[in-house]
């Protein structure tokens, strides 16, 4: 980490754990909720947002589901991380700025150690998509991050997304959520828009807490709806996943 990176890292908030019904919920020293895992089924996506993030897999060939590295930037409670590593079992990139993070998910919330498909970073996920020798390293790119207050995104700017453009290869996708009250969703897409260009961004409709995931693709040509719904039955035949209800709340982007 950079000198600036260590600084922010000794401001961090302390991190911890509630668990209620059966669900393990992880906090970043306030009663929001930044990420949970259902104790009994530690691979299933609890979050119905988190779901939603994973919409990618519909632009993707069903073929290359478990094809190519999948980045995500916030480990949040790993749960995608723990997805993309061992059921769909790509090669699979966290980045995480906050050490404890990382240690409470391997203590709390299964996230395994790294092994020969998974690397989990400590770092910045701003630094990390400027590393030129990155570019084009990334299919899937799952950006979510947010500080303790969840109040907007942390980085939210066009130098940014610029970066995430550069860190996918040609046929990757990005999901991002899109959340919190200090948060305007028209200037974030419209970023993500100059970053990646109009015609590849898809939004979803926002979950009832008002998470809404924007999806951008790259020199990707997405197929006929008929298409996209034999792909959805294909993600909830072999991953339980409510592809079907995505492509229903799933639309192109227009200024």
């Amino acid at each position: 980490m950079t000198a600036s990176t260590r600084s922010r890292s000794r401001r961090l908030p302390p991190v911890t754990v509630s668990e209620s019904d059966g669900v393990r919920y992880l906090h970043l020293g306030t009663p929001w909720v930044q990420g949970a895992m259902r104790v009994k089924k530690p691979l299933h996506l609890e979050l119905e947002y988190v779901q939603r993030m994973m919409a990618w897999m519909l632009l993707r060939e069903p073929q290359a589901l478990t094809e190519g590295h999948a980045v995500q930037l916030g480990l949040g409670a790993a749960a995608i991380t723990k997805f993309c590593h061992r059921k769909l079992r790509m090669y699979t990139t966290a980045v995480e700025l906050n050490p404890q993070v990382i240690e409470v998910c391997r203590q709390w919330f299964r996230l395994p150690l790294d092994d020969e498909r998974l690397t989990v970073i400590e770092g910045d996920a701003g630094l990390y998509v400027r590393q030129p020798e990155l570019e084009a390293s990334a299919d899937v790119l799952c950006v979510d991050l947010y500080d303790h207050e969840a109040a907007s995104p942390v980085l939210d700017d066009e130098s940014f997304y610029r970066g995430c453009h550069r860190l996918l290869a040609p046929g990757g996708v990005m999901s991002v959520n899109l959340f919190g009250r200090d948060a305007s969703f028209e200037r974030s897409v419209q970023r993500i828009a100059a970053a990646f260009g109009e015609e590849a961004i898809w939004v979803l409709r926002p979950t009832k807490e008002g998470n809404t995931v924007v999806l951008a693709t790259k020199e990707l040509a997405v197929p006929p709806r008929a298409e996209l719904a034999a792909r959805a039955e294909n993600i909830e035949t072999r991953f339980a996943l409510p592809a079907g209800k995505w492509l229903r709340m799933m639309k192109r982007w227009h200024p």
